[in-house]
């Protein structure tokens, strides 16, 4: 049996600033666009990954839930308290100053871990963590 990720979701208050950010800062490409009903499928890969998307959402479009708790979600996802993502780079220094020249919250520096990576992360425009990680050299 084969299984992959096809599709992962990532929660923004602001979907043209967290467009802005994948597209323009991390540099993935967009793979749909579309206004359906009352919400809009935003969907971006990395060039290398098409088959992966990473789908921005926002908890605005889900019908189910009322204003109040769509606030409730804005709140907890400026904290940093929901979704995270890693992504993997041929150069986490160079990425690091790509990613702090567009302005994006630094969390962590460029640093070796003992488990074999260098890494640094930073938040998205809505607060989400979002890590960048090399393999080590060594």
């Amino acid at each position: 049996m084969t299984i992959k990720i096809s599709h992962s979701f990532v929660l923004a208050d602001d979907k043209e600033a967290a467009l802005g950010f994948y597209r323009d800062t991390v540099g993935l490409v967009v793979v749909n666009d579309v206004q359906f009903e009352t919400m809009r499928w935003l969907s971006l890969a990395s060039p290398d990954r098409p088959d992966q998307e990473i789908v921005i959402e926002s908890p605005a479009d889900n019908r189910n839930i009322n204003d109040d708790d769509v606030q409730s979600v804005f709140r907890l996802l400026a904290k940093g308290m929901f979704t995270a993502m890693i992504f993997t780079v041929d150069d986490v220094d160079a990425t690091f100053e790509k990613v702090q020249a567009s302005g994006a919250e630094v969390i962590q520096e460029p640093i070796d871990q003992p488990y074999g990576v260098r890494d640094c992360a930073f938040r998205d425009p809505a607060g989400n963590h979002v890590r960048f990680s090399q393999v080590s050299s060594s």
